[in-house]
């Protein structure tokens, strides 16, 4: 999704929104995703960790992993 500062994810099941993530998760500035390749691979990573019934939190290593830029 468009923020107004960049890009954000949303999670949903059956049109019902589970996660509305619009700044990046973990870091201490509040910043939107630079690009919408970057929302997608984290709100991916989150799907992922949703369907394999694990915790959907994401972690500075996932961040760096996925290149996110923070």
């Amino acid at each position: 999704m468009k923020t107004t500062t960049g890009w954000g994810y949303v999670i949903k099941n059956n049109d019902k929104i589970i996660i509305k993530q619009s700044i990046i998760p973990v870091i201490q500035n509040e910043k939107s995703f630079e690009t919408e390749a970057e929302a997608l691979k984290v709100g991916n990573l989150v799907l992922e960790k949703l369907k394999s019934q694990t915790s959907p939190t994401i972690t500075k290593k996932d961040l760096i992993l996925l290149s996110i830029k923070t």
